[in-house]
């Protein structure tokens, strides 16, 4: 149990975070609300309701009498021992599926961003039918932990159970991929010939990995990392033998670290065909992370296990024996070793099915969407991997966030929208991994950049980098110095705005 004062008052609540049970006592409290150390999430210290994601669980809440000068918190030894999805409900109150309300919300996608507004919606009072149908075989799972944890079953990374849905009337239709929309019809079509109506249609179908294109490529062993049977599979082969992996984001590293976490002395390579940069998803480049003349820091953290880096170079070729890749071969002659080969090059959006209709959509594919993660299109949002958005912190300017809290913001608005609602997304978003045991958090978009501020060493491993647009800070990132990421986005948060002297 956490006891909290706010001023003169107390409150009681669960101790640890739903999320991944960070302790909330070495949180940030401001006002009545409580954010995570680890990930971001906030809570109401009243109510233990949700204000910011990641969690989708609530905190249970005790109550609390004042007497005599003493502080008493009464609560149940049952409660406290629950499981935190089974305390969630007391919170949740989910309406059912009432079979006189006929409406249709029609969701795209098996995603956090498609979870959130299925629970929303329900939260929110609404009764009618819920569909959300995705080309998953699996219901909605953590994807963050296919390369942090890939010695899990598929039913390891579920954030719900089938059950949970089923309970709500929510209904999941899996390997149900759309191939088209008919928006004056209110019609989706799928790949297997069947077609939905709809009253109001979510589309959250995330985004896919950019795929090789090189001679080589349809080799066995050859992979993208985008399911738990893909990440049990790459661990399976790999270990103890010749892993290549092609780019060096942080998908690239994650996989490094889990590698090495079960490598038999057998190195790691990889490849990188841009800069010595690191791209946290959408965030910003990250040059700060460089020592003079050297490896970007994450990087040196895994040199220094066995991992080598080809940098600044491309792959020309995969070589291959019984149709089993072998080799990768490099643009400056190099060959590598490779009994496995797992691809991240980056992602792009998974709207090609919206080809010819007139949704709005970047030129990257992603769709144009509001504040209210409306499109341009008549009861169609979108949320997720999937959308363009304003980005407050950006001066209103749009962007594609691929973060798991913000796609679950987006769900969670979209919904609230769907029910007319006439709520404005408002989060600043917010990113973590870990390396070797160590952990990096980064909040805000730092997209477009032009100045940064360290504090603390590079070299220890322990600093905080804040960074630069137009004088004031846009986001910030760390490495072993929680919670302080989760103060600077409480700050950001709240409107308040840090100067670059601030900073320094």
């Amino acid at each position: 149990v956490l006891l909290v004062r706010n001023r003169k008052e107390f409150s009681a609540l669960g101790s640890k975070c739903p999320h991944y049970g960070a302790p909330l006592s070495k949180g940030v409290l401001k006002g009545e609300r409580l954010r995570c150390p680890w990930h971001g999430a906030c809570f109401n210290i009243k109510t233990g309701d949700i204000e910011e994601y990641p969690s989708l669980d609530c905190l249970p809440c005790f109550k609390v009498t004042v007497k005599d000068g003493k502080v008493f918190v009464t609560a149940k030894k049952k409660v406290l021992t629950l499981p935190a999805v089974t305390k969630h409900k007391q919170h949740l109150g989910l309406s059912k599926r009432c079979p006189l309300n006929q409406s249709t919300m029609l969701l795209l996608g098996g995603g956090v961003a498609a979870l959130l507004c299925a629970e929303t919606l329900r939260q929110e009072g609404f009764t009618g039918r819920i569909i959300m149908a995705t080309k998953e075989k699996h219901v909605p799972y953590d994807k963050s932990k296919l390369s942090k944890e890939m010695n899990l079953k598929a039913e390891d990374f579920y954030l719900r159970k089938p059950e949970f849905l089923d309970a709500h009337g929510i209904e999941l239709w899996t390997e149900k991929e759309a191939v088209s929309v008919d928006f004056q019809k209110q019609k989706v079509c799928f790949m297997d010939g069947s077609s939905q109506k709809y009253n109001q249609l979510l589309i959250a179908t995330g985004s896919h990995s950019s795929s090789l294109k090189v001679p080589g490529a349809d080799l066995q062993n050859v992979f993208i990392l985008q399911t738990p049977e893909d990440s049990s599979k790459i661990l399976e082969l790999a270990t103890g033998r010749n892993l290549v992996i092609i780019g060096a984001s942080f998908i690239g590293t994650r996989l490094q670290t889990a590698e090495r976490s079960r490598a038999s002395g057998h190195p790691a390579s990889a490849r990188d065909t841009n800069e010595t940069s690191l791209q946290p998803g959408a965030a910003a480049k990250l040059p700060a992370w460089v020592l003079a003349g050297q490896l970007p820091l994450p990087f040196q953290m895994l040199q220094n296990k066995g991992v080598k880096f080809y940098m600044k170079t491309e792959l020309c070729e995969l070589k291959g024996e019984d149709g089993k890749v072998t080799e990768a071969v490099l643009s400056g002659g190099e060959k590598l070793p490779a009994a496995v080969v797992v691809v991240g090059i980056g992602v792009f959006p998974n709207s090609a099915f919206l080809k010819g209709t007139s949704i709005a959509r970047d030129d990257s594919g992603a769709i144009l969407v509001d504040l209210h993660m409306q499109t341009n299109i008549p009861n169609v949002f979108a949320a997720g991997d999937v959308v363009s958005f304003p980005v407050a912190l950006l001066n209103g300017d749009r962007t594609s966030i691929h973060h798991q809290q913000v796609a679950e913001a987006h769900g969670h608005i979209a919904a609230l929208n769907m029910l007319k609602k006439d709520k404005e997304l408002h989060t600043v978003p917010f990113f973590w991994t870990t390396m070797l045991g160590k952990s990096i958090r980064y909040a805000g978009c730092g997209k477009g950049y032009t100045d940064t501020v360290v504090k603390g060493s590079l070299e220890q491993q322990k600093f905080l980098i804040f960074y630069i647009r137009d004088g004031f800070v846009t986001a910030a990132a760390s490495l072993n110095c929680d919670p302080m990421v989760s103060l600077i986005a409480e700050v950001l948060c709240s409107g308040k705005q840090i100067s670059k002297e601030e900073a320094e």
